[in-house]
């Protein structure tokens, strides 16, 4: 009998609100970008076209939601095809051995309204660090078509030579042509499956 009456509470419209739901990232909606200093004087910035991400959370902030979402290393734009090229290279990426980059979450935690600390292990060609993002939750609304949507923005920076992305040629003055400090920044829209 107590078997029966926990099958009938769990089933419950009270307890409806718990079941996790499903999000996938909008690609139409969404950004992957990217900049580093270029000659200790300016930045470049670029950007990666290709990329998935699903969301689960069953809390209605959020706060449970468990992350992850891969990037296509062949789809990377600087705007110049040299360059591009270069990072696909062993010099940077390496493409051709390791075609994706991948971020699997660990903790997704609430700082305070609308701000959040999310942790998670990020793969970079064969070498797996554990990094933290800063997230800010811009609320949910519901499209056109009645379908909900959830908006992110996060940013973290990453040292490249962690990753083994250690080209490291050096400027007249003794700077590097290319910093070693990458700044990541994701503008995101899920859509609730």
């Amino acid at each position: 009998m107590k078997k029966l009456l926990f099958a009938l509470l769990l089933h419950s419209p009270l307890f409806a609100g718990a079941q996790a739901a499903n999000w996938k990232v909008d690609r139409d909606h969404s950004s992957v970008s990217f900049s580093v200093t270029h000659l200790v004087i300016s930045e470049v910035e670029g950007n990666f076209k290709n990329f998935e991400g699903e969301l689960r959370a069953a809390k209605p902030d959020f706060s449970d939601a468990v992350i992850n979402f891969s990037v296509d290393v062949f789809s990377i734009s600087t705007g110049n095809d040299p360059r591009d090229n270069h990072l696909k290279s062993n010099d940077f990426l390496n493409a051709e051995k390791y075609p994706k980059m991948i971020f699997k979450s660990t903790a997704f935690t609430r700082i305070t309204e609308g701000k959040y600390l999310l942790e998670g292990d990020l793969t970079i060609r064969d070498v797996t660090r554990n990094v933290k993002f800063n997230v800010t939750y811009g609320g949910t609304a519901k499209d056109a078509d009645g379908k909900l949507r959830a908006g992110f923005k996060a940013n973290t920076y990453i040292n490249r030579f962690d990753y083994n992305l250690k080209w490291d040629k050096m400027t007249e003055g003794g700077g590097m042509v290319v910093d070693k400090m990458v700044n990541i920044e994701l503008k995101l829209e899920f859509i609730r499956q």
